[in-house]
């Protein structure tokens, strides 16, 4: 499996409660907190439901 490297580029304020609850659950709480996951079908999924908020690149 491939590693992701995501970061969060947009901030979590007045955003819907799940997709708080999903940058928490990837471990992003601050603008700028970079985190590498590896490629699972689960991580694509939760990544694919905020992908407007995050920069995603491959390791």
């Amino acid at each position: 499996m491939a590693k992701l490297r995501v970061t969060l580029v947009k901030s979590l304020i007045g955003r819907k409660k799940d997709h708080i609850a999903t940058a928490n659950a990837l471990g992003l709480k601050k603008i700028g907190k970079t985190v590498e996951k590896e490629e699972t079908p689960q991580i694509k999924g939760m990544i694919k439901k905020i992908d407007y908020l995050l920069k995603v690149e491959e390791v």
